[in-house]
């Protein structure tokens, strides 16, 4: 059952519109856009305002891969334009090797808007066996705010929750707060499926 009650819009005017379907165990989002990077994004949001602490999980069961860089997962963004400052926890489709990245997963800011973005790769990005691998439909996220700490938690089933990463960003005290896709691709689009949602 879904504990909050989200809307969507595209931000930065991708190409082809994204989507938001509410459903009884979450929400499945399909969203183009050439990607959530840079100084400016192109995405589908789905968030509410919030202001203050939070503790937010989810678990993905499903992303469609439009790119080896097609992204899905847990942001907290100070406005809807495009060069939004930001905090991004993500999956990407497969644990394939990418740039400093031998997982599935990824940590992804912009801390003042309309700067650059910037990435917090693994430690261990070179092992056979990534340390953080995506498992759908059982793979997890959890982005926590104290003030201005932000934590990215993973999880696998069965396990307790291990800390990604973790990053002090000066982001205003009310934020929105939501669920991000991007396809990278200007072209296709993308979809994810969000379930057992759960902020605290």
């Amino acid at each position: 059952m879904n504990s909050i009650l989200l809307t969507g819009t595209d931000i930065g005017s991708p190409a082809l519109q994204g989507v938001i379907e509410q459903l009884t165990s979450g929400y499945r989002i399909t969203a183009g856009g050439a990607d959530i990077w840079g100084t400016s994004d192109e995405f589908h949001f789905a968030y509410m305002q919030y202001t203050g602490d939070f503790d937010l999980t989810v678990r993905i069961e499903a992303l469609s891969s439009a790119n080896l860089y097609t992204k899905a997962g847990i942001m907290a963004r100070e406005s809807l334009e495009a060069d939004s400052a930001h905090a991004y926890f993500l999956v990407f489709p497969d644990n394939r090797p990418r740039n400093k990245n031998n997982g599935g997963y990824e940590y992804q800011y912009r801390e003042v808007k309309g700067g650059d973005s910037a990435a917090i790769y693994p430690p261990d990005y070179t092992s056979m066996l990534p340390k953080f691998p995506v498992q759908y439909p059982q793979t997890w996220l959890r982005l926590e705010r104290r003030g201005s700490l932000f934590q990215a938690w993973y999880r696998a089933e069965g396990d307790d929750w291990k800390l990604f990463t973790e990053k002090e960003l000066a982001m205003n005290p009310s934020i929105l707060l939501g669920l991000a896709v991007t396809s990278h691709n200007r072209a296709e689009t993308a979809t994810a499926q969000f379930v057992d949602i759960n902020l605290i």
